[in-house]
Formats: C-alpha cells, sequence, structure tokens
C-alpha cells in the first residue's frame, strides 16, 4: 500500500496552510480534495477581511493560496474520501478514497462545511432549478429578475447585495427580528433600494412547474402568511462540518452538531489525526482563521511523526537495550528521567529515556500500562517490563548489568 507521512483532506485555506508549512518542514505531504482547490472561498463574490488584501475576489484568493502552496511541491490529487481507519493498535492511518486506499503516518481533516438546508417544502425538487446556495455562481442568471435570499447572518446579508447587481428585487428573509451580520454589512445592505428586509418570517413552500415561481413566506408573529412571485432562491442559512467519512468512527470527538474536538495543538481526540479549520469546534471561522489552524496542524503534525519515528528508531529497531518509559508532563516522572540520565553515564549501560505520554500506541507495542516503567527491548519488541518509582528500582530491575 502507498505510504505517506502527512495527508491532508481538503484543500480550502486551512488545508493549503497545512501544506505550506509540512512542505517547508520537510514531510512527505498528500493533499486530496475531490472539487475546487480553495474550498468555500470560491464561491465568495468578495473577501476584505483577509489581512494584507483589502478586497479580493474570492476565486482570486483561492487561486493565489494555490498558487504559493505549489510553490512548495506537495503531491495534489483529485479524489473523494470514503472512510477514515485510525488504525488501532498500529501507528498508520489508512485513508479509504474512491481511487484507492492511502496509509499515513499522521492526517490533517481540513474538510471545511458545507451549506445547510432550510428543510421547507419544495427545497430540494428545486435545487438546481431555480434554489441555489451561491450567489457568485448562479447570481449572473437572474438578470433583472425578482428573487429571495433566506437567511440573516453575514453570508446572507453580503451575498443579498451582490445578487443587487443582477437581480431587479432581493427579498431578503430572516425569522428573527434583527439580522445577525455585522452592523456594516447590514447598513450597506438596507441602503440599497433593490433590497427588501423580510424579518421575524420563514419561507414555507418553494413552488413552480419546472422552475421556480413564487415562495410562501409566514410572518412567525402575527402567522399572517403570502405568497411572492421570484425567479430565484438563495439559501444561506448556516453551515454543516464535511464529516461523511467519519460516520461510524466513535474515536475521534464531536460535537452533537459534528463539530470535530481539537486541543490547541489541533489534534483529535485520537493520536496524529488532526482537524483545521471550519470543520472544528471553534469560535469563529473565516478564511484567515482556518489558514491559522492549518499552519498549527501542520507543525503539531511534524513533531508528531518525528517523535514516532524517533522512539521506532530507538525502541524498535536497535540491539537488545533497556528503556525508561515517562511521562515527560509530570514533574516527578521528569526529575526521575534526569536522575536516570546519571546511572546511565555512571553504569555503562545504554539506557533510552522516552516520553510517551503522548504514544499510546508505542505504548501499546510494549504492553506498557501505566507510567513510569522500565522495559528490556530486543527484536522490536519488550519481553521484560516493570513499574518503577525510583533509580533504585531501575538498578534492580537491570541487575547485574549495572555493578
Amino acid at each position: 500500500m502507498e505510504h505517506r507521512q502527512l495527508i491532508i483532506i481538503g484543500a480550502g485555506p486551512a488545508g493549503l496552510s497545512s501544506a505550506i508549512y509540512a512542505r517547508r518542514a520537510g514531510l512527505d505531504t498528500l493533499v486530496l480534495e475531490p472539487g475546487l482547490v480553495g474550498g468555500m472561498i470560491n464561491s465568495t463574490a468578495e473577501i476584505e477581511n483577509y489581512p494584507g488584501l483589502r478586497r479580493v475576489g474570492g476565486m482570486e484568493l483561492a487561486g493565489a493560496l494555490r498558487s504559493h502552496t505549489e510553490m512548495f511541491a506537495p503531491e495534489f490529487r483529485e479524489c473523494r474520501v470514503v472512510s477514515l481507519d485510525t488504525g488501532g493498535e498500529t501507528r498508520d492511518k489508512i485513508v479509504v478514497t474512491d481511487k484507492g486506499s492511502i496509509s499515513a503516518s499522521a492526517v490533517v481533516i481540513a474538510t471545511g462545511t458545507s451549506f445547510a438546508r432550510v428543510g421547507c417544502k419544495g427545497e430540494e425538487h428545486f435545487t438546481g432549478h431555480g434554489v441555489s446556495y451561491c450567489a457568485v455562481c448562479d447570481g449572473p442568471f437572474y438578470e433583472g429578475a425578482e428573487v429571495a435570499v433566506i437567511g440573516g447572518g453575514n453570508a446572507a446579508v453580503e451575498e443579498a447585495e451582490f445578487l443587487t447587481k443582477f437581480a431587479s428585487k432581493v427579498y431578503v428573509i430572516h425569522r428573527r427580528d434583527e439580522f445577525r451580520a455585522d452592523r456594516s454589512v447590514i447598513g450597506r445592505a438596507l441602503d440599497n433600494p433593490r433590497i427588501e428586509p423580510l424579518l421575524s418570517s420563514v419561507v414555507d413552500e418553494i413552488a413552480g412547474e419546472n422552475m421556480v415561481e413564487r415562495i410562501s413566506v409566514r410572518n412567525v408573529k402575527t402567522g399572517e402568511t403570502r405568497d411572492i412571485s421570484v425567479e430565484g432562491v438563495f439559501v444561506f442559512v448556516g453551515m454543516k462540518p464535511e464529516i461523511g467519512f467519519l460516520d461510524g468512527l466513535d474515536s475521534i470527538k464531536r460535537t452533537e452538531a459534528g463539530w470535530i474536538v481539537t486541543d490547541d495543538k489541533m489534534e483529535t481526540s485520537c493520536e496524529g489525526i488532526f482537524a483545521a479549520g471550519d470543520v472544528r469546534l471553534k469560535f469563529l471561522r473565516q478564511a484567515v482563521t482556518a489558514a491559522g489552524d492549518g499552519a498549527v496542524a501542520a507543525m503539531a503534525a511534524y513533531e508528531y511523526i518525528t517523535n514516532m519515528e524517533y522512539l521506532d528508531r530507538v525502541l524498535f529497531e536497535g540491539p537488545r537495550s533497556y528503556a525508561l518509559l515517562i511521562s515527560g508532563e509530570d514533574q516527578n516522572q521528569a526529575a526521575l528521567a534526569r536522575s536516570a540520565e546519571s546511572l546511565e553515564k555512571s553504569s555503562g549501560i545504554k539506557l533510552m529515556i522516552a516520553d510517551v505520554y503522548r504514544t499510546a500506541r508505542v505504548r501499546a507495542r510494549l504492553g506498557v500500562d501505566k507510567l513510569p516503567a522500565v522495559a528490556e527491548i530486543a527484536n522490536g519488541k519488550a519481553f521484560r517490563i516493570s513499574g518503577v518509582s525510583s533509580v533504585e528500582d531501575i538498578k534492580n530491575f537491570i541487575g547485574e548489568a549495572v555493578k
């Protein structure tokens, strides 16, 4: 099976940033992406909050990110990830795609989000026939027409303003009594004569013959319902994480809504698997925060991979040896390690000291349940293990060899 040091799933700002940092660190890096490189920003008309770029088109930024990433020559592969095998008690992860399986020392999940749906009658039926989730993609088809936007956040209000470049009128329908977008965004939209807000309202039905012709809008406070003639409906009611390939995989912790939980190094509950960008549980989902996540994930993956390779080399590939296994995050165990270094120098016995707190797979291979422990290793296996609490315990374990 093909093996790579690092596989990055997704090529949006998080994935591309991760690829840049991984390649600069010297990792063999493969980026998997089923669609357009750049991710969701390809469907954003203009971006004016990416540092250093006062205003840039979404597709323009996506192209710049890919061009920059290609300078460092990761491999891009167009494929869809079907499932992820975390590896059990082996080190390698297995990424299963529609074009074959690939093993990896570490994985960064940067699959981002997809558009949530309203769930009203007719939405699914008319998707692609008047119902759209991308104003940039489909807005030009509605020159001179009246359209509706469903949603009240930044995306909805910004896309409504963009649609006024083509449509003669844009209804913005939001179930609350005020928009959730930034004040500057709301101000621009309300100043636009082509935009008509319909607050405290929901769409009950999208209807028509072969294409969208009208919507049924209900005021949630009064219960009053009215039909509005429109030729297009643009839905911007939120996002959901793109994690279908994790279905049934309980070892990676997620929220009820599906967002992946990580620590500050972007590592998930499964060691060696990291998540970056909009797919993870976080406060702000923006291109700039995704890029930052990607950088952190790549460097954390580099630390993990190099540490695992070191442990493999010193613990499993050498001749018979002794190893003190500790958790470097425990002060008492760290002090024991310093004392053990003095023992090694005075005895002449090779005693390797390995911090295996965050490497459950190494502990599993050695059969170590509790730290600190000392092990005698040969031929890639630990055939003698004992818990220790002092240098005297280590001496007793090694026995005559230190006398």
